[in-house]
C-alpha cells in the first residue's frame, strides 16, 4: 500500500466535523480499517466513500453504529446476491447459445 493512497485520520475528522472517537468505534465494528505509521493514524482514501456514507447514516439519519453495522452487512449481501446472479445469467447464456 502506498502512502500516497493513506489520508490521515485527523484530516478526515476535521473535513467530517466528527470526534476521532466515533473514527475509533468504527474499526472496532470492522466498517473501516485504520493503518498506524510511525504511531500516527491513517485510512485508505478507497475508504472515504464508505466513511462519508457512514457519516450521513449516523449524523443525518440518526442511526445508531449497530444500525449502520447491519445496514453494511446487507448491502454487502446484496452486492454479493448480484454478483452471482450476474455469474448465473453468463452461464445461462452459454448454455442458450447451444
Amino acid at each position: 500500500m502506498e502512502r500516497t493512497d493513506l489520508i490521515p485520520v485527523q484530516l478526515v475528522c476535521r473535513h467530517y466535523k466528527i470526534p476521532l472517537a466515533f473514527m475509533d468505534t468504527l474499526q472496532e465494528f470492522q466498517l473501516i480499517e485504520i493503518t498506524v505509521l510511525k504511531d500516527d493514524l491513517f485510512i485508505h482514501k478507497r475508504e472515504l466513500k464508505k466513511v462519508e456514507k457512514i457519516v450521513r447514516l449516523h449524523y443525518d439519519l440518526d442511526i445508531n453504529i449497530e444500525g449502520i453495522d447491519a445496514i453494511h452487512n446487507l448491502l454487502e449481501q446484496v452486492h454479493a446476491l448480484k454478483q452471482e446472479i450476474r455469474a448465473l445469467h453468463n452461464r445461462l447464456r452459454l448454455y442458450e447459445d447451444f
